[in-house]
């Protein structure tokens, strides 16, 4: 997709804003027009953020702990639309039967997202509750990854819980949440 309609565009700000009106304790001190400024004058993160809601994400705008805002993925569980997908090029190469239709990396980067790390996964748990039935696999350090591991977050028991996994492996309730700033 390389533009959106004046008829998506349409439906994405009145789904986001109702989305944003419901959530205020996301970002309780943003205003709804500073959010459609920064958008409209990064017509690249439209399409971001359309793929975020066409996947399943539900993004809603939060305000990171360093003070910078961001969409991400709010979505109770791990967004249906990006499930089933090994850690990064190199796990589903490496994979010799069953592969997975993709990669949570290369989906992430060619979505224009960041893959949470563990410390944003944790920081949205203090947001709100996800990831109770799934899982989403998240930033995986480099000694982790050469070791063939990857690495994933859920929330169980209101804890949140970091795991490990080989990289190649992939499950139907096992995704990824991104973000990207604004």
């Amino acid at each position: 997709m390389t533009d959106l309609s004046t008829e998506d565009k349409n439906e994405l700000f009145a789904m986001i804003e109702s989305r944003f009106d419901s959530h205020m304790e996301r970002h309780p001190d943003v205003v709804w027009s500073d959010v459609v400024m920064k958008l409209e004058t990064n017509p690249d993160k439209l399409l971001t953020l359309f793929e975020m809601e066409r996947t399943g994400g539900e993004p809603d705008v939060i305000r990171l702990p360093n003070g910078e805002l961001a969409f991400c993925d709010c979505s109770p569980e791990s967004p249906s639309g990006r499930r089933s997908l090994c850690y990064d090029e190199q796990a589903l190469a490496a994979r010799k039967k069953n592969k997975p239709d993709g990669s949570v990396v290369a989906l992430a980067e060619q979505m224009g997202l960041e893959l949470f790390d563990e410390a944003t996964y944790r920081y949205l748990q203090t947001l709100g509750t996800f990831d109770l039935k799934t899982s989403s696999w998240i930033v995986t350090p480099e000694t982790i990854r050469q070791k063939g591991g990857a690495l994933f977050c859920d929330r169980r028991y209101d804890h949140t819980f970091v795991y490990h996994n080989g990289a190649d492996s992939y499950y139907a309730a096992r995704g990824f949440r991104g973000m990207f700033k604004i």
